[in-house]
């Protein structure tokens, strides 16, 4: 199957639009796809009629321009025969929105919409989802424009059964500055599964990292879709739910979808470089580490500080997470001495962490991530940065990142997530070192670098 339509159409039918109710979720589909987005869209009614003074089309087929994809938005009894006009219309492929199928117990009209789909070839997404946000081409969620939260275009693609898991992670990815390739909901997977949707990303130019929210799998596909990640160039992220009794039967009556047994998943995962995700924090961390370095580390970690305190929590995490800091030989801590400025050299401490003390400046920090980032013995670098440091300035993320381009061991930043220091996480930002609002998401980053083991 060709999956281009799915992902990159010029043209979308949305199937099932009102003309009285404007807030039915086709219409929701219809009016944002029209005003913000670049795929040219046609309204589909039974009754056609005029919608926004645009005419609105009995049928698929009446459609005068080849159609790429259909968003269906119906009945559940009326989905099949739909489908069945839309392949033969030729529609390239479909995103099912309407729910009332497997996950109620209607698993006969959704393997008639998949006999009717395999046997023509023909691509959908669903049922019961949210679709496809696919900027700048379209977006199927059925949520208004002005409850969104959308994160800028970037290199991380996103695939999740539950529609609403998919947004609580855009939103976070957006609010962490996390850039969003891709985001696909899937429902309950009737045709397209996630399996698929790996092979197909694994080989997709704008993505670079794929993370998947996973609530269940069939027999024996898990186990399939692991051996595929081992063979992933990139890196695959994995949150997967129904980890006890209850959430088994929570995703049961959700999509359908048989939760299996985690533990088997799980160290199954781990020996074929899954990056497993153990909750929503570490999928956002992982993401955002990922996508800034597409690169493995043993986990020696180097640690930059201003505060005691804040270096001996960093060491702490990265125990915790089977993270190592290795301690500086005297004679690598007499080199770092002579290179930091006078004013810190006599107090500052150099066995790993490196506390520079309140009284460090941008050289001084650029020093210690040199001398860092040139050592064997460490493989990854957190700059534990105090905005409130008088001495350092928001230039020192653009110096840092010159660090990694020559070096090319991964810088890791922890910032206080405040307004006030809003310019120096965007200098990181926009340099592309990955920034964390807790040391704890600092080691989360690194960690992901550790877990991520290429075949």
């Amino acid at each position: 199957m060709n999956f281009e339509a799915l992902f990159k159409p010029k043209t979308l039918a949305v199937i099932g639009v009102s003309l009285n109710n404007d807030r039915h979720p086709a219409n929701v589909i219809y009016n944002k796809n029209s005003l913000r987005f670049q795929a040219e869209v046609f309204p589909v009614n039974d009754r056609g009629g005029i919608l926004q003074g645009e005419m609105v089309y009995a049928r698929i087929s009446d459609i005068p321009q080849e159609v790429d994809l259909a968003v269906i938005a119906v009945r559940a009894q009326m989905v099949p025969d739909i489908m069945a006009e839309c392949i033969e219309a030729k529609v390239g492929g479909a995103v099912v929105i309407s729910g009332g199928f497997a996950e109620i117990g209607r698993k006969d009209l959704q393997e008639r919409m998949v006999s009717l789909a395999s046997e023509a070839g023909f691509p959908f997404i669903g049922p019961n989802c949210l679709g496809i946000y696919s900027p700048p081409h379209m977006d199927t969620f059925f949520l208004p424009s002005e409850r969104m939260v959308r994160p800028n275009k970037g290199r991380v693609t996103l695939v999740s059964q539950s529609g609403g898991t998919l947004v609580d992670q855009m939103t976070k990815f957006a609010n962490e500055g996390i850039g969003l390739s891709l985001a696909v909901s899937i429902g309950n997977k009737a045709l397209i599964r996630e399996l698929d949707l790996l092979r197909y990303f694994a080989h997709d130019p704008g993505t670079d990292v794929i993370a998947f929210y996973v609530e269940g799998f069939e027999k024996n596909e898990g186990r399939e879709f692991v051996l595929a990640t081992g063979r992933c160039p990139k890196p695959v992220i994995v949150l997967k739910s129904g980890k006890s009794p209850g959430g088994g039967r929570a995703i049961s009556s959700h999509t359908a979808s048989m939760a299996g047994d985690y533990e088997v998943f799980s160290a199954v995962a781990s020996q074929y470089g899954v990056v497993e995700a153990r909750n929503e924090l570490e999928l956002v961390s992982f993401c955002e580490a990922l996508s800034c370095y597409n690169q493995s580390i043993e986990g020696r970690i180097g640690i930059i500080t201003t505060s005691g305190g804040h270096g001996a929590l960093a060491v702490d995490a990265c125990f915790s997470h089977g993270l190592s800091v290795p301690t500086l030989s005297e004679q690598h801590q007499a080199e770092i001495r002579e290179q930091v400025s006078p004013r810190v050299r006599a107090i500052a401490s150099f066995s790993n962490p490196i506390d520079l003390t309140g009284s460090a400046v941008d050289d001084d920090f650029i020093a210690a991530a040199k001398f860092l980032s040139s050592m064997e013995e460490v493989d990854c670098v957190l700059i534990l940065l105090l905005p409130y440091t008088p001495g350092v300035t928001s230039d020192l993320a653009a110096r840092l990142s010159q660090i990694y381009r020559q070096a090319d061991k991964p810088l890791i930043a922890y910032v206080p997530h405040v307004e006030k220091y809003g310019i120096f996480i965007e200098g990181f930002e926009f340099n592309r070192i990955p920034v964390a609002h807790s040391i704890e998401g600092t080691v989360h980053m690194a960690e992901a670098m550790r877990r991520w083991q290429p075949w």
